[in-house]
């Protein structure tokens, strides 16, 4: 068994693709409409969908926006060096809502940045063996 991917409900498809390619440099491996169904499937990811867990970005047509409720928590990135990485997405234009730094209670450095929808999304330096 492998990790296939992780599905979000996104009010906004263009935007959100947007988001995920030129702010956090996925690439976007897959589009398609589902007129009879009235939704719009996207996939992004940092690799093919045969060796990589990826995103798939869930449009329903006419539906701008989606409650989060309190059961979501993140999606984790390891980032080469997290202080860079919030930076370079700041640059890009987006919203890092925990500045980088060590984890409470721990030695992690980690950061945290919204998407457009407003799902969290984790920047981890990578593990070291001490």
């Amino acid at each position: 068994m492998r990790l296939l991917h992780t599905m979000l409900r996104v009010g906004d498809m263009d935007r959100s693709v947007a988001f995920y390619t030129e702010v956090l440099g996925m690439t976007l491996l897959r589009r398609k409409d589902y007129p009879e169904g009235k939704f719009t499937l996207a996939f992004v990811g940092y690799g093919d969908e045969a060796h990589n867990s990826v995103i798939e970005l869930t449009y329903n047509w006419g539906v701008d926006h989606y409650d989060l409720g309190t059961g979501y928590g993140h999606i984790a990135l390891e980032v080469e060096d997290v202080y860079k990485a919030c930076e370079d997405i700041r640059a890009r234009g987006g919203k890092i809502t925990r500045e980088p730094g060590p984890m409470k209670h721990g030695t992690s450095i980690l950061a945290f940045v919204e998407d457009p929808d407003g799902y969290k999304i984790e920047l981890l330096s990578p593990q070291r063996a001490d």
